[in-house]
């Protein structure tokens, strides 16, 4: 298919026609030389049926073989192959009648080449040119009408019509000019002897010769013809051969000889003399070659390179004496080289790249030119590191930069790969270029924690906001891929969200306590702490903190017996014949502290005789020091200390009262018993007991029939079962070690209360222990427990005891001593009000 265009341009506009091509994808144009730079030369788009748009997404370029300079552009938005720099068609292609510039038309993705031919137009830019401008023609008087003396031909850069068309000579009665032309095929003017010289008449005449192209507008050139009237000279020299052929290599030092021409004439003397110029040569050919005036040897004179020239045409004159000349023409060809390394170009590169491509991805395109030829000319291309790419042949000398295998930014961040082309010459050229690719980061890894697990270890009573540990996470992605933010997953603690505990700094990983922690509430809890990075989509991985919490001596003892209450006062009976070291009663306390905190030791810190007892240091227990004497007073009063081993310690203290007597009759008055501060309180309470055991000596004879029934049946305590020790005086996370100051379990002690007892008690206490003394009796005040007593037994009421059953009827005394009993628990039934 061939399209044909036309743009008439005049006054910045040119006339010239565009011609294209589709023959197996490549395209051909023809354009004029000289066009501007924007020039719209063709639309390749269109001729090549591609979408515009498409054309910088393909990255479209024309690259001329062999040569840097950029001749031809494309615009991407138009699709148009325009002019990009000064086309020269006489730079390029000299005397040739066809001119035609070869480009490179390469697309991507997927990778197209495309050869494009630029047919260039010859203009009318270049004017004759004369090689001298003044001939000098030496022509004897003698001379025939019709001699004819050689004129060399003006030479104009242009070809075809606009080159040099005719020649114009000034008007003379002696000459005319005429044009010939040789067996080469190159033409030449002659001046023509129209009527014979008078040497006398004129010696010398100067004619002016115009030589016109036939371009439009016309150019012209001028040259003056100085003719010098001499005698005859009538053979002209004659060259040995019409062509000369001569080889040389490129490369070649200044002063080498190409060739020799020789010219004869067989006149003689000054007619026969010759001498030789170039008549017609280029000047580039006149920069390479100089020849000799005398000998017509031609030598180098400048750098001879193939792959500026391959051939040089120039042309030789021979003169004689008195002006006759012939030329000859020489043929200068150039052998190559291996002078050229391989060039590596770099066509295309896609920088960075990320490290998630898949193996076989093409990242770059790599062209490699050598300007020798033949052998000298091929090439090989190879990568020389050990790095995941390779090289893979393309079209021509185009190769496709691909990958290997999996990428990992995070163990190479940036590869400087070297690529190496060698020749086939002889010795083989090679020349490497380096290409750095830099690989994108992915987020591909997720943060990574420094340990498996964390452990924080805080007191309790800390204050809020204070710092318990730090947790690390590395993440080798780059930028905000490995940027780590740290967080609390969700949970609870206790019922309560991890929030309310614990807070953690989202960029340092710093672990705050939110509240003050207790360890006597819990003392260990776990968290999980969160580590995401910054990337799209976001990577994380978790850990477990595990808080451990210590203790602080911040709870004093707690005495769980005798009771604390500031109302109520416990009293212990002594018998009489105790001996030293009998367990006379023991103080029970307990420490909400752990540890060392919760070591309890016991002191008493004062009491009514300080020899009579003492008491264990770390079990509590109150025992005689020595046998008890009559001299002893019935009333003792112990103040006991109790403090645990923490820093600093922390204490409580109790009073314990003792009454040394075998049976409560000899008591004297029980309300001496009670604390100093209420003596006088107390004795009001006893004066109204006493009036009230007046109104219940009635009942008596009551308790006699109550005790009488008791006879046949089995004697039963006074209330179902013993309390120890209330559940209600432990404390929270309360725990029985032995050792550390609490109730140890080597012992039971049970109390036995009359019913409904307030504050007052009387306690008798039975020990497993062999050296305890046995105590059998214990009253609770109740007035409604007396009268199930009295309603129950015949004799005097029994009295419970744990492990010993009394006989309430075995004998009148013991039926008036627990009458008298019963009577006193009204009394202190009474004061206990």
């Amino acid at each position: 298919m061939m399209y044909r265009r036309s743009i008439f341009q005049s006054s910045g506009f040119v006339f010239f026609f565009v011609v294209v091509h589709y023959a197996h994808g490549d395209l051909s144009y023809s354009v004029q030389e000289e066009l501007k730079r924007g020039s719209v030369i063709g639309n390749i788009a269109k001729d090549l049926g591609l979408e515009v748009g498409r054309l910088s997404a393909r990255k479209a370029r024309v690259d001329m073989e062999g040569n840097d300079r950029q001749y031809c552009g494309i615009n991407l938005r138009s699709g148009d192959l325009v002019v990009a720099e000064r086309i020269d068609r006489e730079e390029h292609c000299g005397e040739k009648p066809s001119c035609v510039l070869r480009f490179e038309l390469l697309l991507e993705n997927p990778l197209e080449l495309h050869r494009l031919s630029l047919q260039v137009q010859d203009i009318n830019d270049n004017a004759p040119v004369f090689p001298k401008d003044i001939i000098k023609l030496e022509i004897r008087e003698s001379a025939d009408k019709g001699a004819r003396y050689r004129i060399n031909a003006a030479h104009d850069a242009d070809i075809g019509k606009n080159s040099v068309e005719s020649y114009i000579l000034q008007q003379n009665p002696h000459f005319v000019f005429s044009i010939q032309t040789t067996s080469a095929g190159s033409k030449y003017g002659e001046l023509v002897l129209d009527k014979e010289l008078d040497r006398e008449e004129q010696q010398e005449m100067k004619l002016l010769l115009t030589a016109v192209d036939g371009g439009s507008p016309q150019r012209s050139g001028t040259v003056v013809i100085h003719v010098i009237v001499l005698d005859a000279n009538d053979n002209a020299p004659v060259f040995t051969e019409p062509v000369y052929t001569a080889t040389l290599p490129e490369n070649s030092p200044i002063n080498t000889p190409v060739i020799s021409v020789s010219a004869s004439d067989a006149d003689e003397g000054v007619n026969g003399e010759v001498t030789y110029e170039f008549s017609r040569i280029s000047d580039k050919s006149r920069n390479l070659f100089s020849l000799h005036e005398k000998t017509g040897e031609i030598s180098v004179t400048g750098g001879i390179d193939y792959e500026e020239g391959s051939k040089y045409e120039v042309f030789v004159e021979a003169k004689d004496g008195y002006g006759l000349s012939s030329e000859a023409k020489v043929i200068i060809d150039i052998t190559d080289v291996n002078d050229n390394a391989p060039v590596v170009y770099l066509k295309s590169l896609n920088n960075p790249i990320p490290e998630n491509v898949s193996p076989g991805t093409e990242v770059g395109i790599i062209n490699v030119q050598d300007r020798d030829s033949e052998t000298n000319r091929q090439v090989r291309c190879f990568i020389q590191q050990n790095v995941p790419f390779k090289l893979v042949p393309s079209i021509k000398n185009y190769y496709s930069l691909v990958t290997t295998g999996q990428l990992d930014r995070e163990l190479v961040s940036d590869y400087n790969i070297t690529i190496t082309a060698t020749d086939e010459g002889s010795p083989p050229l090679s020349s490497s270029k380096t290409v750095q690719l830099s690989v994108a980061d992915i987020n591909d890894n997720p943060p990574v924690f420094e340990e498996q697990s964390y452990s924080a270890y805080v007191t309790e009573n800390n204050k809020p906001g204070s710092t318990l540990c730090s947790v690390t996470a590395r993440d080798p992605d780059w930028r905000q891929n490995g940027t780590v933010i740290y967080s609390l997953l969700a949970g609870e603690v206790n019922g309560a969200p991890v929030s309310s505990y614990l807070s953690v700094n989202g960029d340092t990983g710093v672990i705050h306590a939110v509240r003050s922690f207790d360890y006597e509430q819990f003392r260990s809890f776990k968290v999980h702490v969160m580590a995401r990075d910054n990337g799209s989509p976001p990577l994380s991985s978790n850990v477990t903190v595990s808080v451990f919490i210590s203790d602080v001596n911040d709870n004093s003892p707690q005495i769980l017996y005798p009771a604390p209450e500031g109302n109520s006062f416990m009293t212990e009976l002594v018998p009489k014949a105790a001996h030293g070291g009998s367990l006379v009663s023991k103080v029970i306390a307990v420490d909400a502290d752990s540890g060392q905190n919760a070591w309890l030791s016991y002191q008493i810190v004062k009491s009514t005789d300080p020899g009579l007892f003492t008491i264990g240091l770390h079990s509590g227990e109150i025992r005689t020091q020595r046998d008890i004497s009559e001299s002893d007073s019935m009333k003792q009063n112990l103040i006991v200390s109790v403090k645990d081993n923490g820093q600093p310690s922390l204490s409580a203290t109790c009073s314990m009262y003792l009454l040394i007597s075998d049976n409560l009759a000899e008591v004297p008055e029980l309300k001496d018993i009670s604390y100093d501060e209420k003596n006088s309180k107390l004795t009001s309470y006893l004066i109204i007991a006493l009036v009230s055991v007046s109104t219940f000596f009635l009942t008596f004879i009551i308790i006699i029939l109550g005790v009488r029934f008791c006879r046949r049946r089995k004697p039963r305590l006074l209330f179902d079962g013993a309390v120890a020790i209330p559940s209600a005086y432990l404390p929270p996370n309360y725990a029985d070690v032995d050792g550390t100051g609490t109730l140890r379990s080597a012992y039971n002690y049970d109390a036995y209360l009359t019913t409904g007892s307030r504050t007052s008690d009387f306690k008798f206490v039975t020990s497993y222990n062999d050296n305890t003394l046995p105590a059998d009796q214990t009253l609770r005040k109740s007035p409604s427990d007396f009268a199930d007593v009295f309603g129950d037994c015949d004799g005097s009421p029994e009295v419970g005891t744990h492990f010993i059953s009394m006989n309430s009827c075995s004998s009148s005394w013991r039926r008036h001593s627990h009458g008298l009993l019963s009577l006193f628990s009204v009394v202190l039934f009474c004061v206990g009000g």
